[in-house]
């Protein structure tokens, strides 16, 4: 009977572990982002199920590739370590590689809609960039 009643807390404690973890990641980042959502097609290049940067894809603005826990710049790769959200701010620690050298960075933003998102510069009062989701490919 004690043995049952372990596993029952056991079962809720991961229930609710499970359910936390989803909530703090609720909002779907998964996508292709950029600041100018004309721009896309010049930024971005997809062959099969992969999208990656054109050569030129800083002629024609910013943007990023989110994948799971993975996050690709132009010039950094980078691995979502902590996520959390705090007052409808998403905080991701993250760790990146450039060619040259690996380090920590702290990756924030606001959702402003389903395909609209702001990054905010911690440290930075008031600056933020916006970026938007490009279509799907």
């Amino acid at each position: 009977m004690r043995i049952r009643k372990l596993l029952a807390q056991a079962a809720i404690a991961c229930t609710g572990h499970i359910l936390l973890a989803h909530a703090a990641a609720a909002f779907d980042l998964t996508g292709v982002w950029v600041t100018d959502v004309d721009a896309c097609d010049k930024v971005f290049v997809t062959e099969g199920n992969r999208t990656s940067f054109r050569p030129d894809a800083d002629m024609h603005g910013s943007g990023f590739i989110i994948e799971g826990g993975h996050i690709r710049g132009r010039m950094a790769s980078c691995n979502v370590t902590r996520t959390k959200e705090n007052n409808g701010v998403i905080h991701m620690l993250t760790t990146c590689a450039t060619d040259i050298m690996y380090h920590d960075v702290q990756f924030s933003i606001k959702v402003l809609d389903e395909n609209s998102i702001s990054r905010i510069f911690p440290g930075i009062d008031g600056m933020e960039l916006t970026y938007h989701r490009c279509p799907s490919r």
